[in-house]
This record gives structure tokens, sequence and C-alpha cells, in this order.
């Protein structure tokens, strides 16, 4: 049973001619500053640091002959009335009110479900710390000026003022939403911070260089940890509906590089982008294109991000299934496009019905590309629509197909599958696998017919089963699905079902051992003993800076 292929191509009157971009001339989408730039600034203020702390602990504890002049001219410029404003202003720098305003910040994102943020924002907090109180710490001597606060910490660097640092530039990050509030916040915090070190300077708590140095430090570790682990475009501070999505923003400059960049590439002419199919994708950037005559094409936009992520991702399975199928990540933005790119050309070869591919646009070399193909007009997802046994049908042979072809999907869910005049249309086939282990092959069979049971029942599924599938194959399927082989939108739609679909799977099928998919390998082991000693290093920096703040 062949799938016939369909969809309108953009006419004539859309296409323009290709243009070549000429060398030297910026791509679409230039390069902003990364997170590489920050990280070369970071290695170079460590590097700054680290000079400075060998220059004072060879000069056994004694501050440069600047700072002592700097704490003499404020101590020369002393009265009543300055001393309580100063004092006033020190209390801010207390550890415990520190950790208290850092608490607070962690129950709002944990309130709001921004665990990246949080992930990052506990990051920067440790990592400053620690880099503060235990890296690059020198004890000095005490000034040669009257302290008229106490503790006076008296280290290079300032542990007080990196820890401020720190956690208001990193508030920035997680808590304003980017635009002119996050600016002025920004500003306010550098402004504070300011405040705070000429008030320890006035008091005579911290040195000058110690105080500035704390100040850099803090600031370019939350800069470059936000800017890596937590990119803007992909992870953007939001409140509201939508405030965890996980995708490029389609607006301003991006929007514009797109449309120039489908009239260079494609020599297709775009009137408008909008984002479409949001909710059911989670590793790419999806819009929808409306052409100069009318018709509409599909884009979906991959960055290093979304990469990274699948990189991640890869890993995190490698350690719950080991080499029981291929986990090896991608390694480039480009390849990643140019895979699914491939994956759409081969299922359109074995007859698979699959969307038409009319080509890949560069946005940014290296990081930013959009794979374009054709737009199914008047067709409703999967989850959505009423299905007859001639889309059922249609779902188990594309399984049939994909199994005769020697690939998986991998991906099998309602967001995947679309209805359209009375067909089934197979999306999305970025995950797909070549030569898969039979294991996930026989995944795959028990996903779509979870999803069509979600719109129909089991027993008619699984009638329908016999006519494609030998009873031995049904019950292979239900024998290798466990809870995370299930995708995730999968699993929620059918617990908001209700009915036990699985277990009644299971009960029409012929009896079978549920399949293992604990492999283990080297690989796996090492992954495995990997993620542990960081976890572990990770909460002992933790306890450490907590242990060196109080100390």
């Amino acid at each position: 049973m062949k799938m016939e292929r369909s969809g309108a191509r953009p006419s004539a009157s859309s296409r323009r001619s290709i243009r070549r971009r000429p060398s030297g001339e910026p791509p679409p989408l230039p390069r902003g500053a990364g997170w590489r730039t920050w990280a070369w600034a970071t290695a170079g203020v460590l590097a700054v640091g680290s000079v400075l702390s060998i220059v004072l602990a060879m000069g056994e504890g004694n501050a440069f002959a600047i700072d002592d002049a700097i704490l003499e001219a404020f101590a020369s410029i002393r009265t009543p009335g300055l001393t309580d404003i100063a004092e006033a202003l020190h209390t801010p720098t207390d550890m415990l009110t520190l950790l208290v305003i850092r608490l607070a910040i962690v129950i709002v994102l944990a309130i709001v479900g921004r665990w990246r943020h949080l992930v990052a924002f506990l990051g920067v907090l440790v990592a400053t710390d620690w880099i503060a109180a235990r890296l690059l710490s020198v004890d000095l001597s005490d000034p040669s000026v009257a302290v008229l606060a106490d503790p006076g910490t008296f280290a290079f660097p300032s542990r007080t003022i990196a820890a401020v640092a720190a956690t208001l530039t990193a508030a920035a990050f997680v808590l304003v939403p980017l635009g002119r509030a996050r600016t002025w916040f920004r500003v306010a915090a550098h402004a504070t911070i300011a405040v705070l070190a000429i008030a320890e300077l006035y008091l005579a708590t911290d040195y000058p260089t110690a105080v500035l140095y704390g100040w850099v430090l803090g600031t370019v570790v939350s800069q470059v940890t936000f800017r890596w682990f937590v990119p803007e475009d992909v992870f953007p501070v939001r409140y509201g509906s939508g405030g965890q999505a996980a995708h490029l923003d389609l607006g301003g400059a991006r929007r514009d590089a797109v449309i120039g960049a489908m009239h260079d590439q494609l020599g297709l002419a775009v009137t408008d982008v909008e984002p479409f199919g949001l909710e059911g994708s989670g590793g790419s950037s999806p819009l929808r294109m409306t052409l100069e005559d009318g018709t509409r094409v599909f884009g979906k936009i991959y960055a290093t991000s979304h990469a990274r992520a699948d990189r991640w991702y890869r890993v995190f399975r490698t350690i719950l299934y080991g080499q029981l199928e291929d986990e090896t990540p991608m390694g480039s933005v480009r390849r990643l496009v140019t895979y699914e790119h491939y994956s759409l050309l081969f299922l359109a070869r074995v007859g698979v019905r699959v969307a038409t591919v009319h080509g890949v646009v560069e946005l940014t070399p290296n990081r930013e590309y959009m794979l374009v193909t054709e737009f199914f007009e008047n067709s409703r997802n999967l989850g959505d629509s009423e299905i007859d046994d001639t889309v059922i049908d249609e779902g188990l042979v594309l399984v049939r197909q994909l199994w005769d072809a020697g690939v998986a999907h991998r991906d099998i869910k309602p967001a995947n599958l679309l209805v359209r005049d009375g067909h089934l249309q197979l999306v999305d086939v970025s995950a797909l696998e070549v030569r898969p282990s039979p294991w996930r092959q026989a995944v795959d069979l028990a996903n779509m017919m979870m999803t069509l049971a979600l719109r129909t029942d089991a027993d008619r599924v699984y009638e329908r089963g016999l006519m494609v599938f030998s009873e031995n194959e049904l019950a292979e399927g239900f024998a290798s699905t466990v809870g995370l082989t299930i995708p995730t939108e999968l699993q929620t739609k059918m617990k908001a079902d209700g009915r036990p679909l699985l277990a009644r799977f299971r009960e029409m099928a012929p009896r079978r051992e549920p399949v293992s998919i604990q492999r283990w390998s080297l690989r796996r082991l090492a992954l495995t003993g990997t993620t542990i000693l960081v976890f572990l290093v990770g909460v002992g920096l933790f306890v450490d800076a907590i242990r060196a703040g109080i100390e």
C-alpha cells in the first residue's frame, strides 16, 4: 500500500533569480558577540587575577601602594554623617543578607518553572564564590587607616563585592525580559555595586584593587554562563503565557534575514513570517512563510543552541539505553539540518508521504540554518482530528514502510502526524535513524498504535494492526515499550485520556517477556561515571563556597 504525495509548490510568479553572496559580504544574519567573546574575556580576567594573586602572595600579603593611597584619600574626607550612610550601605554586603536575596530569586525561578535559568543562576554563584574565596584568594594585611566597620575581609579578590556583582548581574538575566527594562536594571545594578564599593572603601573594609577585580569577576562569569548555557534568543525571559518557550525570536533582524535569505538563496519572495506549531517542536524553531502569490511554505530554523541541546539529549539517552541505538551527536548545526534534508529525500524516494523539500537556507554560517519545505494547507494535527479506518491503516502501513526501508522515526507522536483530506501525513523526520536496532523499530510500532488509539480505541487499532503485522510483531512492540520510550507529548495525552491503552494492548497481544533495553558499554560507563563525578564536584564546590563565605 503506497502512500501518495501531494502538496502545492510555489508558483513561478513567486520565484526570483538566485543570488550568490560574494566573498566578504556579511551573511543575512551576521554573527553577534556571543558566549565565545565573553569566554575569552573570562579567561583574560582569570589570567590577570592569577598574576595579581601571585604578586600579592610574593609580597607577603602587603597591598599595593596605590591601594593604601586611595584608602587614605577616603579617610581624609570622613565625617559623622558620611560614616552613618556608609555603615548603612555596608549591611547589604553581609553574607547572610546576600543568601536571603539569592534564596528569594531561587524561589521565584522555581515558582515560574524557569529551571534552566535556575541551574545557570546557581552555577554563577557557586563559581564566583569559589574563585573569589578559594582559587585566587590571598589574605592581605590590615590597612594603615582606621577600619570603621566589622568585619573587614582584607583579601584579594573582594569576596563581598564579587558576591554582590554575581548576584545582581545574574538576577538581570533570570528575572528581567530582554529590552529596555533589562538595560535599566543592569544600569541600576552596576550603580548599586559602585555605591557599595565606595562605601566599603570609605569604611576601609576592602582594598580598591580587590574591590575592582571582584566586581569584574562577578560580571564576566555571569555573562559567559548565561550567554553559553541559556542564550536569550532560545530561552527568553517571559511572564504569562509562553513564558517557558524555548524557540528563537522570529521578529526584528531574524525576520528580515529570513526574508532576504529566501529571496537570494531559493528565489522565493516572502511577504510574511510567523511562528507555527511551536507546541509540538522542541528541537527547532518552526515557522510559516507567506509568498508573494499567496501560497505558503514551511520552515524550521536550527541554531547552534539546538545542536547543543541535541548533543546533550543523545548523551542522556546513551546513559539510559547504552548502545542499543545510535546516539552519536551530530556535531554541528550544519550537519543537523543536512541530515533532516537527507531524511526527507530518502523517505520520499521509498514512497513515504513526506513534505516536498525546497532547500536549505543559510542565515548565519555554521550557526543558523533553515530547512524549507512545502506547507500542508487544510491539515490538522492527528491529536485534534477525527480518524477512520483509512487513517489507522495508513499509520500502520507507514511503520511497515519504515521497517522495510531499514529506518526508524524515533519520535512517533500526535504532533508529528497530520490528517489532510482524510489521509495521514508524516512530518518532522529530524530523529530518523538508519539501520536501527529491532527494539527501536518495535517501539515505533507501539507508539504509532497508542497514538492512533487516542482518537479511537485500542481494540479497533489492534484489529487493524493484525492486517499489517503478525501477532508476534505486535507483542514485540508492546514488550519493548517502557515509560521513557514514549514521547512526552504522547505520555501527556494518554494521562489526560485516562484509558489504560498500553495495558489493553498488552492484554490482547500474545504474552511476551519485557525486552530489556539496558545495554552497558565502555562509553556508557564513562559517560555515567563522568556525570556522577561532575555532580559530586559541583556539590563539593557549592559546600566549599558556602564554608568560605562563613569563615
